[in-house]
């Protein structure tokens, strides 16, 4: 019988999330947790599809866990993202894989455990247009410190970026009730936590719709609450907790969400506002529903708004058919922008995307990686730049771990999301301190505790 499991994880913040519900689902059927993969008679790989590397990592761990296969009897369950998008590996499911599911499949997980173990085999990826796990608590198991979660929002995407495999493999946007939400961001304080980061393929599109009857005329009312409403939801009903948000697509961000950010002190001054590129045409090609110039537009209300707000962003280089000169605007924008910090990325051609279908992928790999070199090189030099401008102020720092150099050190993370170091005096993981900055490094700063502000 199946007793113990494991869970091995890839990919983005929503996988960490979904380890969470997962678990949560197989705790309920009285399974147990266990650290130790050779301890597991269950071990489920959580999958990522967003670039190659990510599934040949998935492809490596099976043949591992296959040569556990002949040692001792074990179920080895794929999930998630990448057996939607191949319907997975025919050759390696008779012979490693027991099952597979995709991410909107997790409640099914009982019936799968109950099958393995019968010997009857089941597969059946599908996804689904409502499934949001919504009564589902996430379980913390894995969060030792208890200081920092997640909290998914929405699943899946509606804006079919021609790069991107995630409306495939996740399907269509739904999003989850506000007030399932709240309940969890309550529970999460109640249990400790002192910041949640809400999540989403595109948080700006979070839109529930509820329908009303007003019982007199027996007529139907609609009652939508979309991003910066809920936003001021949690941030009112819970001030004492601290709101992050990732990721936003420029196309959907709107001034509002900029004003209610502005408006609370609890929700964090920082936002990663992916770009791609700062070339027109490679939007165009991307098909990123927005211009340079509205992009632009949209980083100069948020600092017009929020002058302390940190902006990060991600950035994919050699996309089919860049130039020289698209490469050289995406440099230029980031001239005029000195992002905060960012994500930078060599496109990868995804199999089932429309890029994949549609263009060729006619960007050596050496000039991809020279056009990389140059964007970190650069963001490096916004990056101390921007660090710089720190020096001997005082920040609001939640404490979150130990140093990963120096034990005697904390780490913790301001309102912008810069990671600060300092000595420690008697103070507790999960506390809030002010923090004078001394000095910097290329990605930190370095402070003092100070008693008063």
């Amino acid at each position: 019988m199946i007793k113990k499991f494991h869970i091995i994880s890839y990919g983005c913040q929503m996988n960490v999330y979904d380890n969470e519900i997962i678990t949560s689902i197989l705790i309920r059927c009285n399974l147990l947790y266990v650290i130790n993969i050779l301890d597991a008679d269950l071990i489920i790989i959580n999958t990522c599809s967003i670039r190659e590397k990510a599934e040949t990592t998935v492809y490596n761990k099976l043949l591992y866990l296959n040569s556990l296969k002949k040692k001792k009897k074990i179920y080895i369950g794929v999930v998630g993202c990448m057996v939607r998008r191949l319907k997975f590996i025919n050759n390696l499911k008779k012979n490693i894989i027991d099952f597979v599911l995709g991410p909107d499949q997790y409640r099914e997980l009982p019936y799968i455990i109950k099958s393995i173990e019968n010997n009857r085999y089941f597969s059946n990826v599908l996804l689904s247009n409502e499934e949001t796990y919504s009564n589902i608590f996430p379980s913390k198991i894995y969060n030792i410190n208890k200081v920092t979660t997640y909290v998914t929002i929405t699943r899946g995407c509606d804006n079919m970026c021609t790069f991107c495999v995630v409306p495939f493999t996740r399907g269509r946007e739904r999003s989850k009730s506000p007030k399932n939400i709240l309940n969890e961001c309550n529970k999460l304080y109640e249990m400790g936590y002192k910041e949640v980061t809400l999540l989403g393929q595109n948080v700006d599109s979070y839109l529930w719709t509820k329908e009303t009857h007003i019982k007199k005329n027996i007529k139907k009312e609609f009652k939508q609450i979309n991003f910066s409403m809920l936003l001021e939801l949690i941030a009112t009903k819970l001030p004492n907790i601290r709101i992050r948000f990732c990721t936003s697509n420029p196309h959907d961000m709107s001034l509002s969400v900029i004003k209610i950010i502005k408006k609370y002190n609890n929700i964090c001054k920082y936002i990663h506002l992916p770009v791609q590129s700062g070339s027109n045409k490679i939007l165009k090609l991307m098909k990123r529903k927005y211009t340079r110039l509205n992009y632009i537009k949209l980083i100069e209300n948020i600092r017009n708004i929020i002058p302390e707000c940190a902006i990060s962003y991600d950035i994919i280089t050699g996309f089919c058919n860049e130039t020289e000169k698209d490469h050289i605007d995406t440099l230029n924008l980031m001239k005029y922008i000195k992002y905060d910090f960012g994500y930078m990325f060599i496109y990868s051609h995804r199999k089932g995307t429309y890029a994949y279908n549609k263009y060729k992928d006619n960007v050596s790999f050496d000039i991809k990686k020279r056009r990389l070199y140059d964007i970190i090189k650069l963001q490096r030099k916004h990056s101390k730049l921007n660090l710089k401008k720190y020096l001997n102020t005082i920040q609001h720092v939640l404490i979150e771990s130990d140093s990963k150099k120096n034990s005697n050190y904390w780490s913790g993370r301001n309102s912008q999301n810069l990671i600060i170091i300092f000595k420690k005096n008697g103070e507790k993981l999960g506390e809030f301190v002010n923090v004078k900055i001394l000095s910097y490094t290329s990605a930190t700063l370095i402070g003092e505790k100070i008693k008063y502000y």
